[in-house]
């Protein structure tokens, strides 16, 4: 049996972040302000604001995540 320690321990939990929309609402931002600066000024600001407030959100909501994992357990592997 193979002790990877970048494995975790045999009956820890591994932590997968649960489905979000905002990949999808970046995704129309960023594509809403790229039309916008070939076509009309308020779809370029429109498109920008959808994209940086997602991408705020995106980023509170990991660091969030982040912030209620267990700490480490200690198995005497250094993490670098």
């Amino acid at each position: 049996m193979s002790r990877d320690p970048q494995l975790p321990p045999v009956g820890e939990e591994i932590h997968l972040p649960g489905g979000s929309i905002q990949p999808l609402l970046l995704t129309i931002g960023i594509t809403a302000a790229l039309v916008g600066v070939t076509t009309t000024w308020w779809l370029t600001i429109a498109g920008g604001i959808l994209a940086l407030w997602t991408m705020i959100r995106w980023i509170a909501d990991t660091r969030r995540d982040i912030a209620e994992l267990p700490l480490h357990h200690g198995d005497g592997h250094e993490h670098h």
